[in-house]
């Protein structure tokens, strides 16, 4: 079996992409507890997004690997 050399070239865009549609979902969820009067849907879309919040960190993090990573060449 043949290995996939490391692609990183799109690295940065993907990681764009994923941040913009987590920033989306976390106006949707806002706006969705905003309309709903059920408090354990508020609750499950507020922890819904303590999650978004942790991972738009992560994605961040990435993005400044993969901007080190092109830097070293």
């Amino acid at each position: 079996m043949k290995s996939n050399p490391d692609n990183r070239k799109d690295n940065v865009e993907r990681i764009k992409k994923n941040i913009d549609t987590t920033i989306h979902n976390i106006e949707a969820a806002d706006e969705m507890m905003h309309d709903t009067d059920n408090p354990k849907t508020k609750e499950e879309l507020r922890d819904k997004n303590e999650r978004r919040e942790q991972a738009l960190k992560g994605f961040r993090k990435e993005i400044k690997d993969e901007a080190d990573a092109r830097k070293k060449g």
